[in-house]
């Protein structure tokens, strides 16, 4: 079921962003990119990947890209919005800093989804033991 589940939004996703024709990206694919990390597909409107972490990240803004996180396994403290601190442009559009303040926190579990839009401060703040999201990275031009 799960992995219907995750096939259907990413095909949905693109669906909506405009692509020409679907993408069929088979099970074992999905399952590895969640389990390891790794792109499933792009065109220049959107990127889909796997990603999987077993520790919290770097604080990140991204200038042209909107999130869209759905959590297939696993659990972490999110958090969106606020202020970045100790923000570095890291490449063209990229920002990675060390904090967030004011911003709104969200304990994700299996089943959540999260939409960042872009510009929007996000990190994982804490990941107790691991978790793994389907990220849909929409771009604007």
């Amino acid at each position: 079921m799960q992995n219907w589940l995750t096939l259907a939004i990413v095909l949905s996703a693109a669906i909506l962003m405009g692509a020409d024709a679907a993408n069929y990206i088979g099970h074992e694919k999905v399952a590895e990119a969640l389990a390891k990390g790794g792109s499933l597909g792009s065109t220049k409107n959107y990127t889909v990947s796997g990603a999987h972490r077993d520790k919290a990240g770097q604080v990140e803004v991204h200038d042209k890209e909107t999130d869209i996180l759905y959590i297939t396994d696993g659990e972490a403290t999110f958090v969106t919005g606020g202020n970045m601190v100790g923000g570095k442009n890291t490449k063209a559009g990229q920002w990675l800093g060390t904090d967030i303040t004011g911003g709104q926190v969200h304990h994700l579990t299996k089943g959540d989804v999260v939409m960042i839009p872009a510009g929007m401060p996000h990190w994982f703040k804490e990941v107790p033991k691991s978790v793994s999201y389907l990220v849909v990275k929409v771009l604007k031009e």
